[in-house]
């Protein structure tokens, strides 16, 4: 289903033509200025609701007949769009049901975007009868080869409607209220529900300090979401089933469990806006690589970047230029990561309202002569010659445990920190020390196997679901290495505290048991200081002392050793990192939060005993990391430079031939700030 994607790297941008069709030149203009800068797909019809159906029941398609035509006929295709993330003025007036309700219980009026109801059953139906007609239109059609379902998914509805269905979404997991209630710990502060309909979603002026309640309803929000994209999925599948489908997820976004919704789109893709230049672009490039790897773990497969800004946004706190370099850096680093795409929001400029300023490939001048253009245009070149890439996939060794509903979990535990608990953060510690030797990450959830991985690292893991323990002890016992840390095992998947020793059902994997953990103001420290290196290696890296701060668990041994104490307050001697052989595998248990060198001497130790992967031996100037795609045949290295200067690079080795350059990569090189350099070998 997917092979289209693979014959070729994908490069174009958010088309918005309904806005232009006053102006037939701006059309003309568009598709030789999209050959110009190698574009071969566009996004179209992603807000059209109100130009395809201006009235109840009254179509008009003939502008999006000669919109896909032109495609088509100038070697662009199309990615199409369903309109649900917007729509028109009159259905809301008609129908105010579909318009969203508040958690302060008020209906909001008409206007932006995805203010509209995913449970009711008129929106529902309004969508289901546009899409219709946009299969049976353009399913078939030689310019689609991918539905674009609604945009950017989000946000929650707290309306009668979702009241009755979250009741019966309870319903159905619960049984009981007896159930419910021993569940939701609803004895506390006497709030015990004796019926159904006393249930309402979490609400800022009634019930909202119910972890468990709170936990469901988020679920819920994210299961009716994806209710709902299965229903438009459906409808347009309808007459072509062979057309894949996506929708496009956002940033870290934290209203919907991304890995649920695997199984019913066929590709997943996500718009990327990082905040360049805003602080050291490594650190921004890291984050950003960790968003990559994440969209690329959902399915375990190559994704599409949907959108990105070629040059700033307007609706960050600052819309800063991206230096020049950054756009084709940033661009090919979405591409190393699993990306077999490069796009935009948007092609051209918007005249008026919320966006008119946002980045586009094309600005208000309408001219191919600015700086933008031409480095847009420079990247379609380079994605030409790097087309086989996209037949390439990135294999993994390591897996990070990154689950939205354990971080809802953590975010809402009142305690041990009621600010800054640093789940992400966390977790991008560890991501960010592999990141640095060249290691490739997968991300998996709870419900993710990890049978095939060498390690798998789980920071934070506070709530444990599915059964995970069980995983990770099976894991542990064949041979593999596990990473735990601070403030594991705690809570069961509705937030109710295990009975007895903690990580629960995993001390004897990790051989330690806590006891308490101290949370510290942001003003203290303590330090890890090494007193035991890691066995079996000749030459090790952890060594010293290392800062820690946040939150520092107080642990005993049970069976483990201590490789690392604590240095400072009462708990000075305690163990701060532990090691411990379990079955025929290795557990590891960090009790802190540390500074960025202790995980850089730590998982070089880890990458060394557990003889992981590295496509590059030598040690690469700060700010420059690698990343690698493959196949059975070849291999591609793409070296990235976020260190703002021109620095000297290692010699890469006789066998990697440069794509992109003609440097010589088996002596000492230079990359340029924000340069990247791809690189090719056969495998084997």
């Amino acid at each position: 289903m997917l092979t289209q994607f693979k014959n070729g790297l994908l490069h174009g941008a958010d088309y918005n033509p309904e806005q232009w069709l006053h102006d037939p030149q701006v059309l003309q203009l568009d598709i030789e200025l999209m050959k110009k800068a190698g574009c071969n797909v566009m996004s179209v019809g992603i807000f059209s609701w109100a130009v395809l159906e201006p009235e109840e029941g009254k179509y008009k398609w003939e502008w999006l007949d000669r919109i896909l035509d032109s495609l088509h006929e100038n070697g662009i295709s199309v990615f199409l769009a369903t309109p649900s993330g917007a729509r028109p003025v009159w259905m809301a007036q008609k129908y105010p049901e579909v318009l969203r309700v508040s958690s302060d219980r008020h209906r909001n009026l008409y206007g932006a975007r995805h203010n509209h109801c995913y449970t009711s059953p008129i929106y529902r139906e309004k969508i289901k009868q546009m899409n219709e007609r946009l299969a049976v239109r353009y399913a078939n059609h030689p310019a689609v080869k991918l539905w674009h379902i609604s945009n950017e998914f989000g946000g929650e509805c707290h309306c009668d409607l979702c009241q009755e269905a979250f009741r019966g979404w309870l319903k159905k997991k619960y049984g009981t209220l007896d159930k419910l209630n021993a569940e939701w710990w609803t004895t506390f502060w006497s709030h015990t529900y004796s019926d159904w309909s006393q249930i309402e979603s979490p609400a800022p002026h009634g019930e909202n300090a119910t972890h468990g309640m709170n936990l469901d309803w988020r679920r819920f929000v994210s299961d009716q979401t994806l209710d709902f994209m299965k229903h438009e999925i459906a409808v347009v599948k309808s007459v072509n089933p062979d057309l894949p489908a996506t929708t496009n997820f956002m940033y870290y976004y934290n209203g919907l469990n991304y890995f649920k919704f695997k199984d019913a789109i066929d590709i997943v893709s996500w718009d990327n806006y990082p905040t360049w230049h805003k602080k050291s672009d490594f650190e921004i490039a890291v984050d950003t690589a960790m968003n990559h790897d994440l969209m690329r773990s959902i399915k375990r497969q190559p994704f599409l970047l949907m959108e990105s800004s070629p040059s700033m946004t307007n609706w960050q706190s600052v819309s800063k230029l991206k230096k020049p370099g950054m756009h084709i850096l940033s661009s090919l680093q979405a591409v190393a990561h699993g990306s077999n795409s490069v796009q935009y929001f948007q092609w051209r400029k918007s005249r008026g309202s919320s966006e008119k300023f946002h980045g586009a490939v094309v600005s208000h001048d309408g001219s191919p002569d600015t700086r933008v253009f031409k480095e847009v245009a420079e990247l379609g070149n380079i994605l030409k010659k790097l087309s086989p890439v996209a037949a390439t996939e990135s294999r993994a060794e390591v897996a990070i445990v990154y689950d939205w509903e354990n971080k809802w979990a953590i975010e809402d535990s009142q305690g041990p920190r009621n600010k800054g608990m640093g789940y992400i953060e966390e977790v991008q510690s560890h991501y960010r020390a592999l990141l640095k030797q060249g290691i490739t990450v997968d991300f998996v959830d709870m419900e993710c196997d990890i049978d095939s991985y060498k390690v798998v690292i789980a920071p934070m893991l506070y709530m444990l679901r599915c059964g995970f323990e069980r995983k990770l002890r099976a894991f542990v016992e064949l041979g593999g290495t596990l990473v735990l840390t601070y403030w594991s095992g705690i809570v069961n998947e509705n937030d109710l505290v295990f009975q007895g020793e903690a990580p629960h059902h995993l001390s004897d994997v990790a051989g330690v048991v806590s006891e308490e953990i101290d949370g510290l103001y942001d003003h203290e420290q303590n330090a890890g200081g090494v007193v035991q290196h890691i066995t079996g290696l000749e030459q090790t890296s952890l060594a010293g002392t290392y800062s820690c701060s946040k939150l520092c668990d107080l642990v005993h041994l049970k069976g483990a050793e201590a490789l690392m104490v604590y240095q400072d307050d009462f708990y000075a001697g305690r163990p701060a990192l532990t090691r411990h052989t379990y079955g025929e595998g290795v557990s590891y248990y960090v009790s802190s939060h540390f500074e960025d060198g202790f995980y850089d001497d730590f998982y070089r130790d880890i990458a060394a005993a557990a003889s992981l992967y590295k496509p590059v031996a030598a040690a690469l100037p700060e700010g420059v990391y690698t990343t690698v795609r493959s196949n059975d045949e070849k291999e591609y290295l793409f070296v990235h430079n976020f260190s703002g200067d021109e620095v000297v690079m290692p010699a890469l080795g006789s066998a990697w031939q440069s794509v992109t350059s003609d440097d010589a990569l088996h002596a000492a090189w230079r990359l340029k700030a924000y340069g990247v350099l791809v690189a090719e070998r056969s495998v084997g």
